[in-house]
C-alpha cells in the first residue's frame, strides 16, 4: 500500500493473478522463486530504502531502478476481505476469498484459503503466508503465488 504525503492511503496495487515468472518474462522473477521456496519477500529501493508491496522494479518515490530483496514476516492480520463468486480463476474453488492483509506496515492483497465459510471470517483474524500452485508456465514449469490462511489451519 502506498501512502499519500498526508499519511492516508493513495492507492492499492494488486499482483497480476497469473504472471509469467521466468527471467525472460519478468524483471521481478526472483520474487516468484522466493514464493516457490515458501518465502514471502518484497523489494527495498537501492536509492532511498523505501519498501513497497507489491515488489517493484523501480521506486515510485525516487525513481531508482536498483533494488534488493527483503524477507517479510509470515504472519499478519486481515484488514478487509471480499468473496468472489463468479469468474473464479482455474485452480481456485468458488467462493474465493480475497483479503487485504496488514503485515509489517504493508497491505497485501491476496487469496485467503482454508476458510470454509466466509461468514466466520472477521477483520483482525490472524493469518499466515502460504504458497498456492497455479497453472504451469510454458513449457510446464510450476508457478506459485502468495496466499494466506488463518493461523492454525492448513491450506
Amino acid at each position: 500500500m502506498s501512502q499519500a504525503s498526508g499519511g492516508g492511503p493513495l492507492y492499492l496495487r494488486a499482483v497480476d493473478p497469473f504472471p509469467l515468472e521466468s527471467p525472460q518474462f519478468n524483471k521481478l522473477h526472483e520474487f516468484y522463486a522466493h514464493v516457490a521456496a515458501g518465502r514471502l519477500t518484497t523489494t527495498r529501493c537501492g536509492g532511498c530504502g523505501r519498501i513497497d508491496w507489491p515488489p517493484r522494479g523501480f521506486c515510485p518515490a525516487c525513481k531508482a531502478d536498483a533494488f534488493d530483496w527483503v524477507e517479510l514476516p509470515p504472519e499478519g492480520r486481515v484488514h478487509a476481505f471480499t468473496v468472489q463468486e463468479t469468474g473464479v480463476p482455474v485452480g481456485f474453488s468458488r467462493g474465493l476469498i480475497f483479503a487485504i492483509v496488514e503485515l509489517s506496515g504493508l497491505w497485501i492483497f491476496a487469496p485467503l484459503v482454508g476458510v470454509s465459510d466466509a461468514r466466520e471470517l472477521a477483520i483482525g483474524t490472524p493469518v499466515r503466508f502460504i504458497r498456492v500452485q497455479v497453472a504451469d508456465e510454458p513449457p510446464g514449469r510450476p508457478r506459485f503465488l502468495p496466499a494466506f490462511a488463518p493461523v492454525g489451519t492448513g491450506p
